[in-house]
């Protein structure tokens, strides 16, 4: 049945005159900006985006072949809004916040009709409802009222809605119920159901934005290592073609330490999205020991999807995960690849016939890139509880050119800039993050926890890493001219050391049981392993020992291991006391 026909209460007040790809132009159509409307016979969805008096410009959600002038569109009056309340962790929806595995048992069969709909969350199941209120009390605003246990490892804490008055609690009982039945009622005589509507292009309100001071902890060295990003926090990943980016954010959404991922897969190809399926729910989440999928949300917009559904795929994703925020929980957003959402507008810009910016794409590219990302942060919620929503990006540019407009408008935002490599990609050096072109402007204001939470002397030894890479980068461009040999006996031992750690700590095995994740405090102490063969080395090329002698010990190579080492804190100590013994029986 199409969504034209389910909806009461619409006015059939408008004609379709035009229709270009996933724009359609109708006529006396009484409709505001960003109004949802129903659009032909089959009632496709789609949202007015241009008003020109008696001229309605549409962008349409789904494939449009087939519709023709004459046809009706139906206004709905209201803003494309999400369904939010217990239900949506553990769920795969499409850009429009319809679930794919209910769209596909309506079809019986994994292509779907045009026209066809879903409720974000289903109306007829049952919660088992716990008040955290009494009848009496006065509650304001986005107050938690109750909880429901959602899944085996998120609790979902049910809120008064952030537009309503509140007030005293009239009535409130626990029980089981559907999301739309009432559970609490207001004096005001507002009642309160465990199923909430946004408007996904509205931020959730809150009572101030924090600067954040906790790290995201993602597991992977060069990442929480060398370019930290913040709870709270903005990082890209732009990349060619086949460097790593899904791989890694696949990383950061098993392994984050967020209470909750929101991954969206925006234009990417279908088998990216269907590995995230078939992966999440056999993972074990390291915190809860539950399956990954129990804390995970996911929004799969692909590359055969409809254009226009990018955009809307991407506030969904926002705007569900800043209601999680709103309950106190640190949430993931995991965007990829905001390229193709670019893609998207610039297609939609062209078709009305806007002044192109650079490359074709709108001129407004920085300010809807600017919207998306400012609605990250740490933030005291209205309801007196903390929560963050921090949003990783994923970059798309052709070719790998970061001097392209989405990358360049993307690093104007975000405070960290996690740059893949193809040539690092292509050595088979994975995750391929170029240590010389990455940075992270988050290291100052979360070093205090690195110094409190794994050692006193994290960031003195993270630049000592960082300087030995810059001078290897540097020692190279004379190796390529004369040869390794040609250089002094310390320069070549700082080429070792580099080589150390590049191999050894930056390297990152994904799809190993154990190397897959690192925690802080081995990733501290693999890289004073090689500091330790580093002092011990200099020491002895001091004394007069030749570099080949040093370099050809029997311990070093092990360096090579401590990653895929199970017991790595026994096996870093053994290591770094045969390093001390064989180095000095040297001289």
């Amino acid at each position: 049945m199409s969504q034209a026909e389910d909806i009461e209460s619409v006015d059939e007040d408008g004609v379709i005159e035009s229709v270009s790809g996933p724009v359609v132009s109708a006529t006396d159509l009484d409709a505001r900006m960003n109004d949802v409307v129903y659009v032909g016979d089959e009632g496709l969805m789609g949202e007015v985006i241009e008003i020109e008096g008696n001229l309605t410009t549409i962008q349409v959600y789904e494939e449009t072949s087939g519709v023709s002038p004459g046809e009706p569109v139906e206004n709905t009056g209201e803003p494309l809004s999400v369904d939010l309340g217990p239900g949506m962790l553990d769920s795969i929806y499409d850009g429009v916040q319809r679930p794919l595995d209910e769209l596909e048992e309506k079809m019986g069969s994994a292509f779907l009709d045009r026209g066809v709909d879903a409720p974000g969350i289903d109306p007829e199941k049952q919660w088992e409802f716990t008040p955290s209120v009494a009848e009496g009390e006065i509650v304001e605003p986005g107050d938690v009222i109750g909880k429901v246990p959602e899944t085996a490892s998120i609790t979902h804490r049910v809120m008064v809605p952030p537009d309503y008055e509140g007030g005293k609690i009239t009535s409130i009982e626990a029980g089981e119920f559907t999301v739309e039945e009432v559970v609490a009622e207001l004096e005001s005589g507002e009642e309160i159901t465990m199923h909430q509507e946004w408007p996904v292009r509205e931020a959730r309100p809150a009572a101030e934005k924090e600067t954040p001071t906790i790290p995201l902890v993602s597991g992977q060295r060069i990442l929480d290592g060398l370019f930290p990003i913040a709870k709270g926090g903005t990082a890209a990943i732009p990349g060619p073609f086949g460097s790593g980016k899904t791989v890694t954010q696949h990383q950061l959404a098993k392994w984050a330490d967020a209470d909750i991922v929101v991954y969206v897969g925006c234009g990417e190809r279908g088998n990216e999205m269907t590995e995230v399926i078939e992966d999440f729910p056999e993972l074990e989440d390291p915190k809860t020991g539950k399956p990954l999928m129990s804390r995970t949300c996911l929004i799969a917009n692909t590359s055969n999807m409809p254009v226009a559904a990018r955009e809307s795929c991407i506030y969904t994703g926002i705007t569900i995960a800043e209601y999680y925020r709103d309950m106190g929980y640190d949430v993931a957003l995991m965007a990829d690849s905001t390229s193709r959402w670019a893609e998207a507008m610039r297609e939609i810009s062209s078709r009305l016939e806007e002044m192109p910016g650079e490359e074709g794409y709108p001129a407004y590219l920085a300010a809807a890139l600017s919207e998306f990302y400012e609605r990250a942060g740490l933030f005291q919620n209205i309801n007196g509880t903390q929560g963050s929503v921090s949003v990783i990006g994923a970059v798309s540019p052709p070719g790998g050119d970061f001097s392209e407009p989405v990358t360049q408008n993307t690093l104007r935002i975000v405070k960290t800039f996690w740059a893949l490599d193809a040539d690092l990609a292509e050595r088979r050096h994975f995750p391929s993050i170029n240590w010389n072109e990455s940075y992270s402007l988050y290291r100052q204001q979360l070093d205090p926890w690195f110094r409190e939470n794994v050692a006193e002397d994290w960031p003195e030894r993270r630049q000592w890493a960082v300087d030995v890479l810059d001078e290897e980068d540097e020692l190279q461009e004379i190796v390529q001219l004369v040869g390794k040999d040609a250089l002094p006996e310390d320069q070549q031992l700082t080429l070792e050391i580099a080589r150390y750690l590049r191999e050894a700590w930056l390297q990152q095995n994904a799809f190993h049981d154990v190397d897959t994740y690192c925690d802080p405090k081995k990733t501290y102490r693999m890289l004073g392993a090689i500091k330790t063969f580093n002092d011990e080395a200099f020491e002895a090329l001091e004394a007069g020992v030749p570099v080949e002698e040093v370099q050809d010990v029997d311990a070093a190579p092990r360096l090579n291991r401590m990653g895929v080492a199970e017991e790595w804190n026994e096996f870093i100590d053994e290591l770094e006391s045969d390093l001390e013994e064989q180095i000095r029986a040297l001289y």
